[in-house]
């Protein structure tokens, strides 16, 4: 069964983040403060949608690498944490 497109968000920045610190998959393992999978890593860089908990573990693995801080808007662009408020909105 093929997931649907919208769970499918494309490569996010994540992916550029742990190339540019030369990072793998097992390094957001090993290092992570909570139980996390070689899976979720690789879902979240191809960019299959995580669930806001999940984001906030991988995000929590990546700064325990020591090459953070970052933020979820640094790995992902995709959530509540992208949504640009309204040009309509009150200042």
């Amino acid at each position: 069964m093929q997931a649907s497109s919208e769970h499918n968000r494309g490569p996010q920045p994540i992916e550029q983040v742990m190339a540019k610190h030369q990072l793998k998959n097992h390094d957001l393992v090993a290092a992570s403060p909570h139980p996390i999978s070689h899976k979720m890593v690789a879902r979240a860089c191809k960019g299959r949608q995580l669930t806001p908990h999940s984001q906030h573990r991988i995000l929590d693995a990546l700064n325990a690498t020591g090459h953070g801080p970052f933020t979820l808007a640094d790995l992902f662009n995709y959530g509540p944490h992208t949504r640009k408020s309204s040009p309509d909105a009150c200042a």
